[in-house]
């Protein structure tokens, strides 16, 4: 018999709300089957929860998310699957290591800011003696 979980297991396991499941759900990421009211997750569908949030701490969007995870074939060997989530993460590091150039920059700015205005201080304290 095949591994089923509730809502609740699986917001337990990963440290997220069930708000968050559904959220999941209601973007058509996760398709659990429904016994009344009961939502039932498959393996499947934890695994694609488990992709989902791997992706959110990469920087991801939900949509570039999506496009990975439709990629996957258990009957393939998952070359353009790896391929574009190489592709993505070359995107990803070229976007951070841009911003942090950019960081580096904005911080020798406001160092170079706080040196001026603490001369333009010290001369105006010189000035007053």
């Amino acid at each position: 018999m095949p591994q089923t979980y509730t809502i609740t297991d699986l917001s337990r396991e990963f440290d997220i709300t069930t708000r968050t499941i559904r959220f999941y759900e209601d973007k058509n990421l996760l398709t659990p089957e429904r016994q009344g009211q009961a939502r039932i997750y498959s393996s499947a569908d934890r695994t694609t929860l488990k992709l989902i949030l791997r992706g959110k701490r990469l920087g991801f969007t939900l949509d570039e998310s999506r496009e990975i995870i439709q990629l996957y074939t258990p009957s393939n060997d998952n070359r353009e699957q790896l391929q574009k989530l190489i592709s993505k993460i070359h995107e990803r590091r070229a976007l951070l290591e841009q911003q942090q150039e950019d960081i580096e920059i904005m911080l020798l700015d406001l160092q170079a800011s706080e040196e001026r205005c603490n001369e333009s201080l010290l001369l105006l304290d010189e000035n007053r003696l």
